[in-house]
């Protein structure tokens, strides 16, 4: 097996991380890696932070990719931990079935699915992506162990949200959903204020799936005005004469860095103006295609060069029910009032979870902002941190690159049993990142 030496930080002048990397060919090449010292795994790098980066060593699951299994009573596809969620549903979707939990993009690794334990538009009614696995295999200090619900559950409970920390993940099985076509129902509401956007998520609890983009810099009695999206797979006679499954959308590529102007805070209001006075006005019923309601960002090829060279950062933390709506207003108003303007800014409704001992998702609600990295918006997101703490928030390690050690152990109680696992298990030896140092897990 060769190692290399790999700048994985992607474009530009933005900061770089040296690490030796390994793709291991086999299982044994694999542990053998393991073996040698600390490392993370990383598959397809779509964590927002340095979560799968370490100096000390990446291990790449590019090479597990093969999909093993499928029952089509029960749902349940047994795969390799490297196979993209892209891939499950092209093979997949022309027959009828669906991921039970998708994040805002499809290319990303059922490895990495479980190691965030990623959540979507409808954690309110199917929890996160952990809740539909059956079990796992995972690689580690003791070789290669079955995790399920009912064997070795607390490595099981570990390893979901885990980050990686708890080892590999070779292969998984996790159940699917059915899906008559590739269409979407949709109905869209145009909130006012924040309060509307909370009710009408409330007024349609049931709906399969939920999601609301905020206009962050609306200020006063128009803070956090909104449009909130519901969604259901639509079935055949809802469809009209649609054929059954979308033609797939032409992938644009972004071809350059954008200037730094582009988002800058004037240019991102009259957006968001425009954009929310638009949805305004065409609220209502429809259908969209799959793609385009589940991942409107994969429609353009790297499409993080909008935020020029130096990227972007996002804040996304989960608030239980009792400190919600206080923590999102001032949330909100701190980012209208002292943010360089978020192009980005996403709020869902969390249910019950279940599960993953580190998971991000809590019963509350969840609040995402984009903002182009500056030293504008480094300066805001300890603002941000102490608000959500102030209000009982917690953070998402996938989405993280910000977060101190102190403002994680203020925001994670569960932290110390996470720990305690790892170090009896001999994890903490052979498993770790750039964010697992950061934070002191």
């Amino acid at each position: 097996m060769s190692e290399r030496r790999a700048r994985l930080s992607g474009w530009g002048r933005r900061p770089v991380m040296e690490c030796p990397v390994s793709a291991p060919r086999d299982e044994a090449e694999l542990l053998a890696r393991i073996a040698r010292g600390p490392a993370v795994a990383r598959g397809a790098g779509r964590a927002y932070g340095d979560a799968a980066l370490s100096a000390t060593g990446v291990i790449l699951t590019s090479r597990l990719d093969r999909m093993l299994e499928f029952d089509p009573e029960t749902g349940l596809l047994t795969a390799e931990a490297g196979v993209l969620l892209a891939d499950v549903i092209d093979a997949f979707l022309p027959r009828g079935w669906f991921p039970a939990v998708t994040p805002g993009t499809r290319f990303v690794t059922l490895g990495g699915m479980i190691a965030a334990d990623v959540h979507g538009k409808n954690h309110h009614v199917a929890g996160s992506f952990g809740r539909h696995v059956a079990w796992l295999d995972l690689a580690g200090p003791d070789g290669v162990t079955r995790c399920a619900p009912d064997r070795n559950p607390e490595l099981f409970a570990a390893t979901i949200g885990g980050m990686g920390l708890t080892g590999v993940i070779l292969r998984t099985a996790f159940r699917m959903i059915p899906a008559p076509t590739g269409w979407i129902r949709t109905r869209t509401v145009a909130a006012p204020d924040l309060e509307a956007a909370m009710e009408a998520f409330e007024a349609d609890a049931d709906a399969p799936y939920s999601v609301a983009w905020i206009d962050c810099l609306a200020r006063g009695a128009a803070l956090g005005r909104s449009l909130v999206m519901f969604g259901a797979h639509a079935a055949p006679d809802e469809i009209g004469a649609r054929p059954r499954l979308p033609a797939p959308r032409r992938r644009l590529a972004v071809p350059f860095d954008a200037p730094g102007w582009l988002l800058g805070r004037r240019s991102i209001g009259a957006f968001n103006a425009a954009y929310h006075a638009l949805g305004a006005r065409r609220a209502g019923e429809g259908l969209q295609s799959w793609e385009s309601y589940f991942y409107p960002l994969d429609a353009l090829g790297g499409w993080n060069r909008i935020y020029g060279r130096r990227g972007l950062v996002q804040f996304q933390c989960a608030l239980p029910p009792d400190g919600a709506r206080a923590g999102l207003r001032a949330l909100l108003e701190l980012t209208a009032r002292r943010g360089p303007g978020a192009f980005l800014a996403v709020l869902k409704k969390f249910g019950p979870q279940e599960g993953g001992l580190l998971s991000f998702p809590r019963p509350g609600w969840t609040l995402a902002l984009d903002f182009p990295a500056s030293a504008e918006a480094l300066a805001l997101m300890p603002l941000l941190h102490a608000a959500a703490i102030d209000h009982g928030g917690r953070f998402y390690l996938a989405k993280d690159a910000c977060l101190t050690a102190r403002e994680f152990a203020a925001s994670e109680p569960r932290a110390d049993a996470f720990r305690a696992l790892r170090a009896r298990i001999g994890a903490d030896r052979l498993f770790r990142s750039a964010q697992s140092e950061r934070l002191g897990l």
